[in-house]
């Protein structure tokens, strides 16, 4: 789950957006994504941004009866662009975890699925574990809890750092890391792809709450709780109305979710 340019003139957490003769105003929220997480959030060809994250983060907003302008930025620069005021909410997978708490306040999960390892199909690896990794080269995107489990965890290997997950599905295909450690959903949609076909999962991992966090929540500034207190609010009534699954059963075969 884990873990780009426009300016607003917002006074408050959601700008405003005057109609023609300013007789009606319409509340408008910038929401911070990343753009290269599929099946989460991508960008197409054409510029469009979709995936479960975007369908969440639009389903919310018309929850919320507000409007919804989304914002690309690249995920290492993601929380410093929220404190900066270039949107007003992350809507990006990104976990909720006691280091980010420092950082930014979160919303209730609005998923939680577990991470995994992936590597070529003719690997010698068989496990997950410290053991079964040692000596390896294993990629991850860099300032996720994936990489925060593999830095901890796998320290008989070699923990390489990519900036989008892209990169380390490339320098796996071409033999130049030996495995991956990603949410396991990501892992599942790209192996179903053409490129994706050269590997397989190896094994799931045991969530460690202390480094994956507590599921998937939207992140906002610090000290913004009615915000945080409206989408809470949206997140109960979409999973209550039906609007949740429909989304969920669009991407997914289970309950993302949760326990």
């Amino acid at each position: 789950m884990r873990i780009a340019s426009r300016v607003s003139m917002a006074l408050s957490v959601a700008a405003i957006a005057l109609t023609i003769g300013g007789a009606q105003a319409q509340e408008k929220l910038r929401i911070g994504t990343e753009g290269a997480y599929p099946p989460f959030n991508n960008l197409t060809s054409d510029g469009q941004l979709v995936g479960f994250d975007i369908d969440i983060a639009k389903a919310l907003c018309e929850e919320m009866k507000v409007e919804c302008e989304f914002v690309t930025q690249d995920w290492d620069g993601i929380i410093p662009a929220l404190q900066a005021n270039r949107f007003d909410a992350i809507i990006a997978s990104m976990s909720i975890t006691d280091e980010r708490l420092k950082q930014v306040d979160f919303t209730n999960k609005y998923y939680n699925t577990p991470p995994a390892i992936v590597a070529l199909k003719d690997t010698d690896i068989t496990g997950v574990t410290k053991e079964a990794l040692a000596g390896k080269v294993i990629g991850v995107q860099g300032s996720t809890t994936h990489s925060n489990y593999s830095e901890a965890t796998y320290t008989d290997s070699e923990v390489r750092g990519y900036p989008t997950a892209d990169e380390y599905k490339l320098d796996l295909i071409n033999g130049r890391i030996d495995a991956a450690n990603d949410d396991i959903t990501v892992i599942e949609e790209w192996l179903a792809t053409d490129e994706g076909a050269c590997c397989k999962i190896v094994g799931t991992i045991t969530p460690v709450p202390e480094i994956h966090g507590l599921g998937a929540g939207i992140a906002i500034r610090k000290g913004e709780t009615e915000l945080a207190e409206k989408f809470n609010a949206a997140i109960d009534a979409i999973r209550a109305n039906g609007t949740y699954k429909e989304i969920n059963d669009k991407y997914f075969g289970f309950d993302a979710y949760g326990g």
